[in-house]
């Protein structure tokens, strides 16, 4: 099997790291200014719901980081790796780590650590390139968990207290700026990051993300906003909606049998985890051919909207509504419609399957089909570490989204799956 390699740290990807730092913070910073605002007006619920959810969220990003920091102590040599005049993040300084994660700094102790491993590999010109790949790869998908279990709820919450009051505050439209901003950069970022897996990402231009961006938000905004629209009228139900649909995905994780993490408590915790995921928007998780499950999701979603739009038209107040009841009841289907033909598109015109080319081992045959010659293995273009410190989780999902014949469901080993072409 050919191994390909894929780009060292660069300044973009630092650039990546400060501003997605800065990021983090501007959102927390947004969420107590709220929640200050809530308490300080008496409104006691919200500034519950709103803490809540900022705990939920903050809890299964330490945990999540908590598991992926045992499982790459057992790894040959991660704990006392020396890596450009530095170590590793914690170490083998268990208890350090813990106290830590137990105060919710894990997470950014693991921005900060990226920003220090990455200005030093490109300002410096230090060694541990890999090691600074291997933190932002990882800090993606924490971004990725961090902004569905808090960003995308606090979204729809926002909008629901508007809808709710029919009155708008400036620091509500700075929440749902923030909220928003950083929803749209994890797309951007996580994208990046699995575009980072490619041998050839350095061929692929803008427009592909650009693309990849616009459908996504383009599916999550009418989704987020007819899941505040139903809320704004039968408040007491939308807590029911979630927990059936969030146990219906966890069920079809299950059944799709992902092999996300190194433990079963840590599989169950990504579980759940995609199950809120996919109440806001589509992730492929696991390998084999995912246009089908593609479609019955969009399909599910496109019908559960129209239901939530169907009962905010019935129940809504019609005069308070006025303004802006048939505006929405027609864009929202329409944004998502449009957001759906991008996704076709993006995945017709833009796909880096599609412009990939394929290698073919010696002594494949010349008339072997292009269907059944292996896809390259990744690795990385720092000689010394590869083994040690490649990124089994972030390329197991890059070879979800981008394979085109197989995913690697273990990237050290020979195991193929079927295409994931959606």
């Amino acid at each position: 099997m050919e191994r390909a390699t894929f780009s060292k740290y660069s300044w973009i990807d630092f650039a990546f790291s400060v501003i997605g730092v800065c990021t983090f913070l501007v959102d927390w910073g947004s969420d107590v200014w709220v929640a200050t605002e809530f308490y300080c007006r008496g409104d006691i619920f919200w500034f519950g719901v709103l803490v809540g959810l900022m705990v939920l969220s903050s809890v299964v990003v330490q945990m999540f980081s908590w598991f992926w920091f045992q499982y790459d102590r057992k790894l040959p040599g991660f704990g006392g790796v020396q890596i450009g005049g530095g170590t590793v993040l914690f170490g083998d300084r268990v208890k350090l780590s813990c106290l830590f994660h137990v105060l919710q700094l894990g997470f950014l102790c693991r921005h900060i650590s990226a920003i220090r491993q990455g200005f030093r590999v490109w300002w410096r010109k230090a060694e541990g390139s890999e090691y600074a790949v291997y933190l932002t790869h990882d800090l993606s998908m924490l971004r990725l968990i961090e902004t569905f279990c808090e960003s995308a709820p606090q979204l729809t919450l926002m909008i629901y207290v508007m809808l709710q009051t029919n009155k708008t505050r400036t620091v509500q439209f700075v929440s749902i700026a923030a909220s928003t901003t950083s929803i749209a950069w994890m797309v951007v970022d996580y994208h990046r990051s699995l575009r980072s897996f490619l041998p050839d990402k350095a061929n692929q231009g803008w427009c592909s993300s650009l693309i990849y961006f616009l459908w996504n938000l383009l599916l999550i905004a009418p989704r987020v906003a007819a899941l505040a629209l139903f809320a704004s009228v039968l408040s007491g139900y939308i807590g029911a909606h979630f927990l059936m649909q969030w146990f219906v995905f966890v069920c079809w994780a299950w059944q799709q049998e992902t092999h996300f993490m190194d433990s079963p408590a840590g599989e169950w915790l990504y579980r759940s985890t995609v199950g809120l995921i996919w109440y806001f928007s589509w992730f492929s998780v696991a390998e084999g051919r995912t246009r089908g499950r593609s479609i019955i999701y969009h399909t599910f979603i496109t019908a559960d909207g129209g239901i939530l739009l169907a009962t905010w038209w019935c129940y809504r107040d019609p005069v308070q509504t006025e303004s802006f009841a048939l505006v929405l009841l027609i864009a929202l289907p329409f944004i998502y419609l449009l957001g759906l033909l991008l996704k076709t598109l993006y995945y017709c015109c833009f796909h880096p399957r599609l412009w990939r080319p394929l290698v073919r081992e010696p002594g494949l045959p010349d008339d072997l089909p292009d269907a059944e010659v292996p896809l390259k293995e990744f690795s990385i273009q720092d000689g010394a570490l590869s083994s040690k410190l490649h990124n089994k989780r972030m390329a197991c999902h890059a070879a979800h989204f981008y394979s085109e014949k197989g995913a690697v469901k273990n990237p050290d080993g020979p195991e193929r799956a079927e295409p994931s072409p959606l």
